[in-house]
């Protein structure tokens, strides 16, 4: 009882700040020129998008059958995007959940232990961070500018104005992080075995613990060559999948190849928002990407995000939801695939 009265106060919580952060993306704009823009807007490179989403979605499936394998288990490849695609879905109710979920449901449907699932998802958003952190580096170093312009612009600089309005001083803010970043550390490196008994900073710790095992773990991959693949093979799907859509609308048609990587980047921390399905934390950050780096106007910038964001979460909730009851249907399992 006290949990299911839990889960939905989290549900509640997380919807709110979604619907405050959609307020927040779209208050102040004029609605008469968003509603132009999405009726003007060319439907036809979304249907390509959506294809490079499933692709995408296809390649994790499969490399999580790799990362499977070395367990003892052979997993259908059909069965595992089932239930990854179910994780999605249950993602649409309450973030982080869905990671999850797919494994309580590919544990079912192919008698694999939930918790030896769980390592491999751990492992694998280890692969997933670091090759974000990466792509982030390689943007710095072609578009170093407009990345420090962005968060410049729509972060620090308002926090400045009121650090200035409430101090007089704008130097305040860098002296405050320096000092909070120093404790931080001094504080980590002293109290460590404190720390540790800490549900927050335990959890923290045991990330870091994850992180590293995961990587040597996949030095035991009998398909190394297979899994390098498919993570670089997911990512250029992700961009993509992220890039096609500025061919859909007349201001950001002209939008370069690096420039659907600098909104993967943005879009991707929009995306990590505690929110359902990152609702308006997406549409704020990519409005605003596009608005501060590329001028594109607010109005513009929104109507991407809706196309980008409203097409694969229709796309995540009927696969989805199709991949629910494919998971959980009773029938006998299949013949695992061949080596």
């Amino acid at each position: 009882m006290k949990k299911g009265i839990l889960q939905t106060l989290k549900f509640t919580a997380f919807l709110l700040a979604g619907i405050l952060l959609l307020w927040l993306a779209f208050r102040n704009i004029n609605f008469s020129k968003l509603e132009d823009g999405l009726a003007n807007a060319n439907y036809s490179w979304l249907l390509l998008s959506i294809l490079f989403g499933f692709l995408g979605y296809a390649s994790r499936a499969r490399r999580w059958v790799l990362l499977i394998r070395p367990l003892g288990f052979n997993p259908s490849n059909l069965n595992t995007f089932w239930a990854l695609m179910t994780g999605y879905l249950a993602n649409l109710a309450l973030p982080r959940i869905g990671e999850i979920t797919r494994c309580v449901a590919l544990g079912k449907k192919e008698n694999i232990p939930v918790d030896q699932l769980i390592g491999t998802v751990v492992i694998e958003r280890t692969i997933d961070f670091i090759s974000l952190l990466l792509i982030m580096v390689a943007l710095l170093i072609t578009s170093g500018s407009q990345i420090a312009m962005f968060f410049k612009d729509s972060i620090l600089v308002p926090i400045q104005d009121k650090i200035e309005k409430m101090f007089g001083h704008g130097w305040i803010l860098w002296a405050l992080i320096f000092l909070i970043l120093s404790a931080s550390v001094i504080l980590i490196l002293k109290y460590k075995k404190e720390l540790r008994k800490i549900r927050f900073f335990a959890k923290l710790f045991s990330v870091g613990r994850g992180i590293i095992n995961g990587l040597k773990s996949i030095t035991n991959l009998e398909r190394k060559w297979e899994f390098i693949f498919h993570t670089i093979f997911i990512w250029i799907n992700y961009t993509l999948m992220t890039w096609v859509v500025v061919f859909a609308i007349k201001s950001t048609s002209n939008l370069t190849l690096a420039d659907g990587v600098f909104l993967l980047v943005i879009g991707g921390l929009g995306m990590s928002a505690p929110v359902q399905g990152g609702i308006g934390a997406f549409h704020y950050i990519i409005s605003r990407g596009l608005l501060i780096v590329k001028g594109i106007p607010i109005e513009d910038g929104l109507v991407y995000a809706l196309l980008t964001h409203e097409s694969q979460l229709i796309f995540v909730a009927i696969v989805g939801t199709i991949a629910f009851f494919m998971i959980f249907k009773k029938h006998n399992k299949p013949e695992p695939d061949p080596e």
